[in-house]
């Protein structure tokens, strides 16, 4: 083992460069612009050496999380599929889909069987508990379909807040995508998290959900990710997720 490795500790440049942000050349100018800071402290001077598996690097406000060992992965669940990594009664679930990951993965919320599109997965239960938590009011975006062309004052309904049986709820947006005779389709932004929100919501101003897609999560989006399949998050997704949960 190297000097610069004794006690696990790795010069930051190192670090860095490791995590994709360049040469240590590169990296080195960024240390000296201050742009880089650990464990909430601006790095000021070249040499410092930092614990990768523990220490918390920012660069330019966006956490570095690739240097922990962390891992965030953002899943296209199929309807259909349960939100668990094993089902007792043989259903279609996630851990279905993690053949040969030696990661202890956490899927950070649920979504209903019924329910499609993005859903993250990570081995950082700190980051998991953050995006769950209500207080940090995560935003999720979703589309829905409905039967029917939807009534204008729906929109109106919707974002003034809705009486159930758990107490109101409201949606932060609303944007109809698509009204045709036979159906419509509409985008919601919520940030509640209590189970079947969505659905209940619709059908309390008299619209059933046929089919519900999320579509993003914070600043993660889906994108045209195919059902089904897993992606890494690029380091500045990483980077993103983590700064709008104050990690």
């Amino acid at each position: 083992m190297s000097r610069e490795e004794t006690d696990n500790k790795i010069r930051l440049q190192k670090v860095l460069a490791s995590a994709g942000l360049g040469s240590r050349r590169a990296c080195e100018e960024l240390i000296e612009q201050r742009r880089v800071s650990v464990n909430g402290q601006v790095v000021r001077e070249q040499g410092v050496r930092v614990d990768p598996r523990v220490d918390v690097i920012h660069v330019d406000g966006d956490r570095i999380a690739a240097t922990s060992g962390h891992v965030v992965l953002a899943f296209n669940k199929p309807a259909g599929v349960v939100t668990t990594m094993a089902d007792e009664l043989g259903r279609p679930c996630i851990g279905d889909y993690l053949s040969g990951r030696n990661e202890r993965l956490f899927h950070v919320g649920r979504l209903d069987a019924d329910t499609e599109g993005l859903l993250l997965l990570t081995n950082d239960g700190s980051l998991a508990n953050q995006i769950s938590h209500p207080r940090h009011g995560v935003r999720k975006t979703y589309v829905v379909t409905v039967a029917g062309v939807i009534k204008r004052e729906v929109g109106r309904q919707l974002r003034a807040g809705v009486d159930l049986e758990d107490g109101s709820a409201a949606v932060d947006d609303y944007r109809l995508l698509q009204s045709v005779p036979g159906k419509s389709m509409i985008e919601v932004v919520i940030h509640e998290g209590r189970k079947h929100i969505v659905r209940r919501m619709f059908d309390a101003v008299g619209y059933p959900v046929e089919r519900l897609v999320r579509t993003q999560v914070g600043p993660i989006r889906l994108g045209d990710q195919r059902p089904g399949t897993l992606r890494t998050l690029s380091m500045t997704e990483t980077g993103q997720l983590y700064s709008s949960v104050g990690l």
